[in-house]
């Protein structure tokens, strides 16, 4: 079952769009595999102290895109294979990407500048972020 254990909430944005995320890098990064059961609506909302409405509305997107499967008295799984996974990837790679592209521009800071940085933050990293 995919634990919740380690998601933190943040002051940004909608909080059922931070439980996608939260499930979609766990795919990506290989943390929640594909079959795993999701933890059930109700004990989500409790452990994260949220209204079960924002909670479903994330599980119903979810759905929507294909990466879970809720069957009627079953418990909600991942469904997802290679092909979802990689553009799954790519998607919030492009978002990631847009998200600091846009905060460089609002801060006048010039692109080459701005490669320089990340250059330099993935040397210090020591490895791959």
């Amino acid at each position: 079952m995919i634990s919740f254990e380690d998601f933190i909430l943040e002051d940004n944005g909608p909080i059922y769009l931070q439980i996608i995320r939260y499930v979609k890098r766990g795919i990506v990064s290989g943390s929640i595999a594909n079959g795993e059961e999701m933890i059930s609506r109700r004990a989500l909302s409790a452990l994260l102290g949220v209204n079960p409405n924002t909670i479903q509305k994330a599980y119903h997107l979810l759905e929507e895109e294909g990466i879970i499967r809720s069957r009627s008295g079953a418990k909600s799984c991942v469904e997802v294979d290679e092909r979802q996974k990689e553009e799954i990837r790519r998607s919030l790679l492009v978002q990631d990407t847009l998200t600091w592209v846009q905060a460089m521009q609002q801060m006048g800071v010039e692109k080459e500048a701005a490669l320089r940085l990340a250059e330099d933050i993935w040397g210090d990293s020591g490895e791959k972020r």
